[in-house]
């Protein structure tokens, strides 16, 4: 497994739309480590192949206890509405306020070709929205309501700092 380079908001590999995943090898399984090693590493909650240079449809989600790998993921349903604070490993050091379903379900693929369904609420399925949103060369800055002030940020980080 190795770490792998996230590229940022001005790449232009990042607005590509990914292709669908057509051989489940070695290769596949390679780019699925490093990219769960990756997401690991930079803390984040979700990473999407795009991220990493790779235009395949792609996706690791932290879903607390497990990364869930999603290979060539569509949403199958979704409900409610949630809005939040939401920040890219693309995009860092910008947070914004973005509107998403609260519950969403997803079928994919596992490493090895076999479809499932995986259903995400709140932040996981905030997650589900913003990585897939990924594999069609979207951010969430084209979504986002307002970006976070600094004075704003730093505010978050201090209540957070006093939950601790």
């Amino acid at each position: 497994m190795a770490l792998r380079n996230i590229l940022t908001e001005e790449d232009p590999t990042l607005r590509k739309v990914s292709r669908p995943v057509t051989k489940f090898d070695d290769r596949l399984h390679e780019l699925l480590d490093d990219m769960a090693e990756t997401l690991e590493d930079a803390r984040g909650v979700g990473l999407a192949a795009p991220q990493v240079g790779i235009l395949r449809r792609v996706v690791v989600v932290d879903v607390g206890e497990e990364i869930l790998e999603l290979i060539n993921p569509e949403i199958i349903s979704q409900s409610g509405e949630q809005t939040g604070l939401e920040g890219c490993l693309s995009v860092p050091g910008k947070y914004g306020i973005v509107t998403r379903p609260n519950v969403v379900k997803v079928r994919a693929q596992d490493r090895f070709g076999a479809w499932f369904e995986a259903e995400g609420e709140e932040l996981i399925a905030r997650a589900f929205c913003h990585e897939l949103e990924h594999l069609d060369g979207h951010l969430y800055v084209d979504k986002v309501e307002r970006f976070l002030t600094q004075e704003e940020l730093e505010e978050l980080a201090n209540e957070a700092e006093d939950e601790t």
